[in-house]
């Protein structure tokens, strides 16, 4: 037997109320936790709430680019990293001479591991879609361009981490890729909004190279700005948004199914 119109409009509100009674509750239970919680576990929990924080955990490791994993115990780095909290670690000093733990090991510039594998994967995955995809390639000499930017790199045999034809519009234009990626929870970030450093970094590399590689290279050029909490900017997000939509169509698979 159906129920009354009337009855089902009342569920759906009761139903509503209850969801907002226990959104409420969180939220209150959330200020509550963060002010006896230290500054640097409230930045994690703010930063594993960013959207893609966890799809790590989520996807299934690939062989073929050596990311599988045969031990539960080789993740619980990256799970200590991601709660911030430090491991105990044989080694106390980085090779760069500093003290080692858990926050220098996502922050060393000298072999840190947001500098491992994020060239290869992004190339290889290019590699899919698009001709000509090049790790590091050198950038041409300046030939008497004048660069706007007083941060403009204007050196000779500098080099981008990525370059590949075709990937956004015409199949003979070449584009640039950088990668950064950064720590939030870092001493320098951790009064800064999220949002906002992923600005600051974008607009350093555009100040960078942007011009340069417009003017010279006659190319186009994109930041990747990703950070240690697996969040990107917003730059990376359409690019690898891109990036699925034409894996999507080469492989002939749902655009929802890819970019999961």
């Amino acid at each position: 037997m159906d129920l009354p119109h009337s009855t089902l409009v009342d569920q759906k509100q009761a139903k509503a109320t209850i969801h907002s009674l226990r959104q409420q509750l969180h939220s209150s239970e959330l200020v509550q936790l963060k002010a006896i919680l230290p500054p640097a576990h409230v930045t994690s929990m703010k930063l594993n709430s960013e959207k893609g924080a966890s799809s790590w955990l989520l996807v299934l490791p690939i062989s073929d680019h050596v990311l599988h994993s045969t031990r539960v115990l080789s993740m619980m780095p990256c799970v200590f990293a991601i709660i911030g909290n430090h491991q105990t670690y044989q080694a106390t000093a980085c090779v760069c001479g500093s003290s080692f733990n858990t926050d220098h090991a996502l922050t060393c510039p000298t072999g840190g591991i947001p500098s491992v594998c994020h060239n290869d994967f992004t190339a290889n995955l290019l590699t899919e879609v698009c001709p000509n995809v090049c790790i590091e390639p050198p950038l041409q000499a300046s030939t008497g361009e004048l660069l706007s930017h007083d941060t403009s790199n204007s050196e000779d045999g500098a080099r981008l981490d990525v370059s590949a034809q075709g990937f956004w519009s015409d199949r003979h234009h070449r584009a640039f890729f950088d990668v950064r990626v950064f720590h939030p929870n870092a001493p320098s970030y951790r009064k800064m909004q999220l949002p906002s450093a992923y600005r600051l970094h974008e607009r350093q590399k555009q100040r960078s190279y942007d011009q340069r590689v417009r003017e010279v290279e006659h190319g186009s050029f994109t930041q990747l700005v990703f950070s240690t909490s697996g969040e990107m900017g917003k730059c990376a997000s359409v690019t690898y948004k891109r990036l699925a939509s034409l894996l999507s169509t080469k492989q002939e698979q749902l655009y929802g199914a890819t970019i999961a």
